[in-house]
């Protein structure tokens, strides 16, 4: 970084500590801990794009390739000022930013500006979420010209892109969430996996697991009692442990998952409104729910999320799981919520302070700062309130994909 001129010694008076953070790919992410700056850094409320609106552009064309944008928020200068407070900690000194680091509070809405200037007059084809850029065309030849357009732009500009992360000139791409192209729009199946393969109920717990999460949204149900009889027949006491799985209790095991999985239930999400995130952690797997308020008032699940935990990671301590529920779902919902301030509830009430997060744990402490890109605020709620990400993370579910 000093080679490049992306950072310079300092010495300001302002001192953030550095974590080493892996990433997916085996790679190294210098982190630094800006969650002290952030918290008294006045928010830029720049406007993000809106999903829906950049997704319908895309389903009409016919072809379409989207860049994966590298390291974009290093071509963002900081003013003096600034850099004086990106100052870091390293064992060789202090040292300070030339350019926006990752990390702080603005820096998703800044580089939003950039990316908006720097397709400014190509909105005909070419839209961008933040780092992930679109350009979408009716005619291959079309094409072909738009993408040389947008890449000058991009060269121009001094950007790069990581060609492993590009999709291009194809019929139809994974773009926020969504397969889109040649007329059609539809989401990942992933948001409703976790409902569509719950498995068949082996035991009474099992069945008050699936009836905890579709008893939850039973309002939205008419005659809620009557499809769930014959499951809940089956959580009397007199029961076996060990269910007798019937024909009747197949058909209301399939309709109750067909409505959570339809209107009323299931909404599309409105970009306009806040989300709210609700996780939860088992000794085998972990769950989560995007939910949002519909007009009548209620909270309404927008996607589902659940994931078995590996051996490894079902030895993890239960803050440990829980803290990586809240990753695992924010990672899936980013195209839903990076970029916007929402709420996200846990019954898990130790990570009220995920913000503030010491170095007594290593684990804990990069995820909280691998978090540091998403806007939102932790609230503690009890474990009766969590019925539907408690539901989502108890069973050996496959994990989503997608």
């Amino acid at each position: 970084m000093l080679q490049m001129g992306v950072i310079r010694p300092s010495e300001s008076a302002w001192a953030s500590p550095v974590v080493l953070v892996p990433k997916p790919d085996g790679e190294i992410r210098f982190c630094v801990d800006y969650r002290k700056l952030n918290a008294v850094t006045r928010p830029d409320n720049y406007p993000m794009p809106r999903t829906d609106e950049l997704l319908e552009k895309l389903g009409r064309a016919q072809f379409i390739s989207t860049l994966d944008l590298t390291k974009g928020y290093w071509q963002v200068p900081l003013d003096e000022s600034a850099k004086e407070r990106s100052a870091f900690i390293t064992h060789l000194g202090l040292y300070e930013f030339n350019v926006l680091p990752f990390g702080l509070r603005n820096a998703p809405a800044t580089f939003q500006r950039l990316v908006d200037g720097l397709l400014a007059g190509l909105g005909e084809y070419a839209v961008a979420y933040l780092d992930d850029v679109a350009i979408f065309s009716d005619s291959w030849a079309d094409h072909l010209e738009h993408l040389q357009k947008v890449l000058e732009r991009i060269r121009e500009a001094g950007l790069t892109v990581k060609a492993k992360k590009c999709q291009i000139g194809l019929n139809r791409v994974t773009y926020l969430g969504h397969q889109v192209g040649q007329g059609t729009i539809s989401p990942l199946q992933a948001k409703v996996d976790a409902i569509q393969k719950w498995p068949v109920p082996k035991s009474k717990k099992q069945v008050q697991s699936f009836l905890g999460l579709a008893g939850y949204y039973r309002r939205f149900v008419p005659h809620y009692s009557q499809i769930a009889a014959p499951l809940t027949d089956l959580t009397k006491k007199k029961q076996p442990n060990a269910v007798q799985w019937t024909e009747k209790c197949q058909k209301a095991f399939n309709k109750l998952k067909a409505t959570l999985m339809s209107d009323p239930v299931l909404r599309a999400p409105d970009f306009d409104k806040p989300f709210l995130v609700t996780t939860d952690a088992s000794e085998r797997g972990v769950g989560a729910v995007l939910m949002q308020k519909g007009p009548d008032q209620e909270f309404h699940p927008v996607v589902f999320l659940s994931k078995k935990l590996s051996e490894r990671e079902s030895n993890w301590s239960v803050t440990e799981k829980e803290c990586y529920a809240i990753v695992y779902a924010l990672e899936k919902l980013r195209p839903y919520v990076w970029g916007r301030r929402f709420h996200l509830q846990t019954d898990h009430a130790a990570l009220k302070w995920l913000h503030t997060i010491k170095e007594t744990n290593k684990k804990l402490l990069r995820w909280s700062l691998a978090l540091q890109d998403f806007d939102f605020d932790i609230q503690h709620i009890s474990g009766a309130s969590n019925k539907v990400a408690d539901a989502l993370s108890r069973e050996s579910f496959p994990e989503s994909t997608g």
